[in-house]
């Protein structure tokens, strides 16, 4: 019982004093021989912490070597924001931070 309302608690407070993005949908590409990626769609959120119809898109690629059925890949690149791939990010809320206070929001 305690342990729920521990967890209750972080939740609420997140929601009203930490939030600044929202992930809204995560997927993964893990197909066999292909690139492998993952992306992640956030929805940031407006100065008084009411969502916002904005979004940022994430995406980070697995490391690989090696081609075809010699390809072998193990860990993950940084994640980028695909408005501005050169800047690399080492987690997806970093990532989703920045790309929501360029947009003006959080």
């Amino acid at each position: 019982m305690m342990k729920k309302l521990f967890i209750a608690l972080c939740l609420i407070g997140t929601t009203f004093y930490g939030a600044n993005a929202y992930q809204l949908l995560s997927s993964k590409e893990l197909g066999k021989n292909d690139a492998k990626n993952q992306t992640v769609v956030v929805k940031c959120t407006t100065d008084t912490g009411k969502t916002s119809n904005q979004t940022c898109t994430l995406r980070r690629y697995a490391k690989c070597t090696g081609t075809g059925s010699d390809k072998k890949c193990s860990g993950w690149q940084a994640w980028q924001d695909l408005r501005s791939p050169s800047k690399k990010y080492s987690d997806w809320r970093s990532a989703a931070s920045a790309c929501c206070r360029a947009k003006g929001l959080r």
